[in-house]
């Protein structure tokens, strides 16, 4: 069986990327060969597909505008629904009608938790019989952090592509409030300038500044380094899907500090597996009680490993996945791709 993986941006280093890569890597090790194509950089040399049994698309939207540039149209494919689709996308006015299009013409669905089917149905109920929820996986890093301090510093790490809906400057002067009363605090940035404007004010923010670090987009095979010099990993967006980086930082036992979206609430429970804060003075409030209370940052980095490990495991999810290529298959089988 071989399926090619179509995913936006596959070449700049995002959320999406290492999701592709890992289910690629994930279905490669269950005998499915794949092949993953960028439906964003290589638009203008790609007029036909390779033969394949399914195309498993990313981001309704932008899967569907590759599929007007073939000459062949493509009948049999499963689309994953990305935050962007699920927050902006969906509701847009230029975009909700090709959005819907994509999904009434899939074989199957995917999205990440209850919450963005129950979305869905909302829009398009009949959709209902094709929809899978299958939650994001992440393999374990080769160890864990390290639950003592060795270092006077206390290091925040954002690891985000530099766009709007990031929200990376109120991280920044978030965090220079607070150094009013804790200068030990530092707050390092990793990851691609997608918006040329936002980096430029991202940059201008931190211009001649001592405590904050840009490391610009790492590798991600360098990241378990990364992770294992913070104290705490933050997501500061306006809107998620599923964070990977956050993800990731929970699976090596790291508390995290994230904002009160649908995405993040999907993954973090207030005081149980992280912090969830709403506006700049529960930000500081939350940020606090993790710089000055050490029992706090390791009972939530333990619970926060526990939960990703039962919750969402890379192997669960490779099996959903395969579940669902099945049901699409056999759908293709039926000649059945009715919404009726």
């Amino acid at each position: 069986m071989k399926v090619i993986l179509a995913t936006p941006f596959y070449h700049q280093l995002r959320g999406n990327t290492i999701t592709v890569q890992r289910i690629a890597r994930g279905l490669n090790e269950a005998d499915i060969e794949t092949e993953v194509i960028s439906i964003t950089e290589q638009t203008n040399s790609i007029a036909v597909l390779k033969e394949a049994d399914l195309i498993h698309g990313f981001n309704a939207y932008r899967f569907y505008q590759f599929m007007k540039t073939l000459s062949i149209p493509i009948t049999k494919y499963t689309i994953t629904l990305t935050g962007t689709d699920l927050n902006h996308d969906l509701t847009n006015p230029h975009r909700q009608h090709d959005v819907i299009a994509c999904l009434k013409a899939a074989l199957a669905v995917h999205v990440f938790d209850e919450k963005a089917k129950r979305r869905i149905l909302e829009v398009l109920p009949a959709l209902e019989r094709k929809l899978f929820v299958i939650a994001q996986g992440t393999r374990s890093l080769s160890s864990k952090r390290s639950p003592k301090k060795t270092s006077d510093v206390f290091h925040f790490l954002l690891p985000a592509g530099i766009r709007e809906v990031k929200n990376i400057p109120f991280a920044i002067e978030s965090l220079q409030k607070l150094r009013q009363t804790h200068p030990e605090i530092r707050l390092t940035i990793v990851g691609p300038v997608i918006e040329k404007k936002e980096g430029e004010l991202v940059k201008e923010l931190i211009r001649d500044s001592e405590w904050v670090k840009y490391e610009g987009a790492i590798p991600h095979s360098e990241m378990e380094g990364v992770y294992s010099r913070a104290d705490v990993v933050l997501n500061t967006s306006h809107s998620e899907g599923q964070s990977s980086a956050i993800l990731e930082a929970m699976s090596y036992g790291l508390p995290v500090l994230v904002s009160k979206n649908k995405g993040n609430l999907s993954l973090v429970t207030h005081n149980k597996t992280g912090l969830v804060y709403e506006g700049v003075e529960q930000f500081i409030t939350c940020a606090l009680r993790l710089i000055e209370q050490e029992s706090l940052r390791q009972i939530l980095g333990q619970q926060a490993a526990e939960y990703v490990e039962k919750h969402h495991s890379a192997t669960l999810e490779i099996a959903a996945i395969l579940n669902m290529y099945a049901f699409s298959l056999n759908l293709l089988k039926k000649g059945d791709n009715s919404n009726d």
